[in-house]
């Protein structure tokens, strides 16, 4: 199985991805390790991506995450995936669940003022806003909750156990 976590920048998708996939012993892959140098530089300038610049990115991800069920892996993946097409293509011929953190634009901003050393700043956060078409079929958790608290929800609504 595949666990997408999405969210715009700022919202917590690899520091909570990384502890819940910890918690399933699964594998855990972030989407900004298969950023292309051009894509971080842009975005370090605050740049926004576009459709083209984003296709070979998820391309790598979905070549990866296809890899991994090959192996019988189960994998928690930090991803934006902020339109529908995105999450599409990313789980494409995959058994796929998401996970949505949800934040306000003030929230998330609040969240950016404090982190350090990522190349997404504030600065594409409204065209990250501007991006997301927010997913019907998923499970929505508050960017305003502790990670711990975020996991026991996930966990609950996934019907999952944790270990």
């Amino acid at each position: 199985m595949i666990l997408l976590v999405m969210g715009v920048t700022g919202a917590g998708k690899t520091t909570f991805g990384r502890l819940l996939a910890q918690r399933l012993g699964w594998q855990f892959l972030d989407a900004d390790d298969f950023h292309s140098s051009g894509n971080i530089e842009k975005m370090k300038n605050g740049v926004s991506l576009t459709d083209g610049d984003r296709e070979p990115w998820l391309d790598a991800i979905h070549a990866e995450l296809m890899n991994c069920a090959a192996k019988n892996q189960n994998v928690v993946l930090a991803c934006s995936a902020l339109k529908e097409s995105y999450r599409k293509r990313l789980a494409a011929g995959l058994d796929f669940r998401i996970c949505y953190l949800k934040g306000t634009y003030d929230e998330i901003r609040k969240r950016l003022e404090n982190r350090m050393g990522h190349f997404a700043s504030e600065a594409i956060l409204a065209g990250q806003f501007a991006d997301l078409e927010e997913s019907k079929d998923t499970i929505v958790l508050r960017v305003t909750a502790t990670p711990e608290e975020s996991i026991r929800e996930a966990l609950r609504k996934l019907n999952f156990t944790s270990s």
